[in-house]
């Protein structure tokens, strides 16, 4: 079973088309059977597509408002002119850039049999960019999770808080994983990484047999000008699990080196021995 996450910044990127169309031609090569993807966004004043063309898309709840040009339907779309079919799910979290409605999107090969949502932030403020919400859904026996989290130190919204919230909820759930962007790099001690790792969650990178440097941020990026990033980069994103599973790889991947760079973060695939 492969994994994949990545913040894709999307919309925000420049040359969008072309990182877009790189996107999909590694994923028609890897097909990963789940996707976490990180700030998703669509134009505010695009149209409303309609349910004939949104190529597989599952409402997370009823009223959400699907426009055309949205990153994740373009995904869809592209990997079906491909012959490579997923279901797929968008929660819209706040308002980016004032123009964008910004959220969180899954993929997955199987079908999907449950969508979760709630808000993690204290927020609950559509117009606020530090509003935060997880998006989950159930495939088979397992749970997966897109996750975009804040920041350590941030005084309005500390990652402390949210990541509460989020360990409060996954108590009472079974076989999880958590992916996304954590902004919380494991270089750092005493922070939201030990923090997670205390609460017993298990990095999949540690288990990796077969890993490479893990790094997914690479300088100076968004969240992050007045705040320290070790020199050699760090891994920020994560795939995270509370249960004992062998994982056979993890590799960054669109980092320059394996596939080209398509968004301020690199992505992280995993690989899962099935049971």
């Amino acid at each position: 079973m492969k994994l994949l996450t990545l913040n894709t910044h999307s919309l925000a990127e420049d040359n969008y088309k072309s990182k877009l169309e790189t996107f999909i031609t590694a994923v028609t090569h890897e097909t990963p059977d789940v996707m976490a993807l990180q700030e998703v966004n669509q134009r505010q004043d695009h149209g409303v597509v309609i349910p004939e063309e949104q190529m597989g898309y599952i409402p997370c709840f009823p009223g959400v408002v699907l426009r055309d040009g949205n990153h994740a339907l373009a995904i869809a779309r592209g990997l079906w002119a491909q012959g490579i079919y997923y279901h797929w799910t968008w929660l819209p979290v706040k308002r980016g850039y004032g123009i964008y409605d910004e959220g969180v999107a899954l993929f997955s090969r199987a079908p999907i049999l449950d969508i979760e949502h709630l808000y993690i932030s204290k927020s609950h403020d559509y117009n606020n960019w530090k509003t935060r919400r997880l998006l989950g859904i159930r495939v088979g026996e397992l749970l997966f999770y897109s996750v975009h989290l804040g920041w350590w130190d941030d005084p309005d919204e500390p990652f402390t808080t949210q990541w509460r919230k989020v360990s409060e909820h996954m108590q009472s759930k079974g076989q999880a994983f958590l992916m996304g962007d954590f902004n919380s790099p494991a270089e750092m001690r005493g922070e939201g990484y030990d923090l997670m790792r205390k609460d017993g969650w298990l990095d999949t990178f540690l288990l990796a047999g077969k890993k490479d440097s893990g790094i997914t941020v690479s300088g100076r990026i968004a969240g992050w000008t007045h705040r320290n990033l070790p020199a050699e980069g760090a891994r920020v994103d994560h795939i995270l699990c509370h249960f004992p599973c062998r994982v056979l790889s993890s590799k960054v991947i669109f980092n320059g080196e394996r596939e080209a760079v398509v968004s301020d973060h690199f992505g992280v695939m995993v690989e899962l021995e099935e049971k």
